[in-house]
């Protein structure tokens, strides 16, 4: 009976592993629909949320049957709290990335990035999009290491945040108030994307050590 139990706990955590790999197709796609202006790549990060959502309800229905069904305890009641908080974070991610996608959508044909601050932006999106990548091979291995470098990368995505406003508040800027507000809520966007695989990642640490990251509330 417990090999079923924790068959059915690892499969709580393949499922993990399968929306975090939606959510990277969610942030790729959404940049690209925001690099070029693509408003039918835009359209097919919107439209495909709705399986992410999906996704996070099965997760919560196979937990909650866990928890009511099998009453576990110490490091498998750790595991499932701990995937409930992840599912619904990876969610928030993939409702970002259709946030992006929107911006993209409604600013075509044009794309909604003035020139000058496009080196910017763009790294900001590649260090989402490398830290949701990395994020899905710690899901997938459980790999605490590798869970705790993530945090690097977050520093220079707080690095860009900062980068990014000084360019908004720029004497030199001239592209009015739509695209700074655009360009401001992008940078917001990309950096909770950023948070969110942090806070994932630390999430794996506790699962596998018990131990609780600082700055997490597990």
């Amino acid at each position: 009976m417990r090999d079923v139990f924790h068959e059915e706990l690892d499969s709580v955590f393949d499922d993990l592993s399968g929306i975090a790999g939606r959510v990277e197709d969610a942030v790729r796609l959404a940049t690209s629909a925001l690099l070029t202006g693509d408003a039918e790549t835009a359209e097919r990060v919107i439209s495909a949320d709705v399986d992410i959502d999906r996704a996070r309800e099965r997760v919560e229905d196979k937990a909650f049957s866990l928890l009511s069904l099998q009453q576990p305890v110490a490091g498998d009641l750790r595991t499932i709290v701990a995937a409930l908080r992840m599912v619904s974070e990876l969610e928030r991610m993939g409702d970002l990335s259709v946030h992006v996608a929107k911006i993209a959508r409604l600013r075509t044909p044009h794309v909604a990035v003035p020139e000058e601050v496009r080196p910017t932006m763009s790294r900001m999106a590649e260090v989402a999009e490398d830290m949701v990548a990395q994020l899905l091979q710690i899901i997938t291995g459980r790999d605490v290491e590798a869970a705790i470098e993530l945090g690097r990368d977050d520093e220079e995505m707080d690095q860009l945040r900062r980068t990014s406003f000084t360019e908004l508040l720029s004497d030199d800027w001239s592209h009015g108030v739509e695209a700074a507000v655009d360009i401001a809520l992008l940078g917001r966007y990309y950096e909770r994307i950023a948070d969110h695989a942090v806070s994932v990642a630390n999430r794996v640490v506790f699962v596998v050590t018990g131990q609780n990251p600082r700055a997490v509330d597990v």
